[in-house]
């Protein structure tokens, strides 16, 4: 098996894996960070989405070899351990963005990724169209795309996936 070497939220990993491990399976399995979610396996729900070298990725169908040498960012490193919520975070929260939670991870992380993308100031067309990639089948999307287009407006001035 080949070992396979990557930074998962500002710190360095490496472990055994197969080469047919998915990257959402070591995230979950071999890291323990349960946050991305495993909602299809098919890479239509965008339960699993992360940061893959500052890009937004599907981990579902992305092997874990395929992250050699990379740098990604979770769910779980998106905001520092024990201080405030990530502002996209503190806007899904402020506006009702969730129901039941389960696609709101790979939700959060495309939305900081379409910021950082596209720009503080994003109008509900272009939220609704970068969201086409993930499934919520709790809610309507009308405080989904509220919660993105506030945590939008906060991002600003801050670092990327910051």
């Amino acid at each position: 098996m080949p070992v396979v070497s990557m930074t998962v939220n500002g710190k360095a990993v490496s472990a055994d894996v197969e080469t047919r491990t998915l990257l959402v399976q070591y995230l979950r399995e071999n890291l323990r960070l349960t946050g991305t979610h495993v909602g299809c396996d098919t890479s239509q729900c965008g339960c699993c989405v992360i940061h893959l070298d500052g890009k937004a990725v599907k981990s579902c169908t992305t092997l874990a070899v395929q992250a050699e040498g990379c740098n990604v960012l979770t769910i779980e490193g998106l905001a520092q351990p024990d201080g405030p919520l990530h502002p996209m975070q503190e806007a899904f929260r402020e506006n009702h963005g969730l129901q039941c939670g389960f696609c709101t991870p790979g939700m959060v992380m495309a939305a900081v990724d379409m910021v950082n993308r596209k720009g503080n100031e994003l109008d509900e067309q272009t939220i609704r169209q970068e969201l086409d990639g993930n499934l919520c089948r709790c809610t309507g999307y009308h405080n989904i795309v509220k919660a993105i287009a506030a945590g939008a407006k906060a991002m600003k001035g801050t670092s990327p996936s910051a």
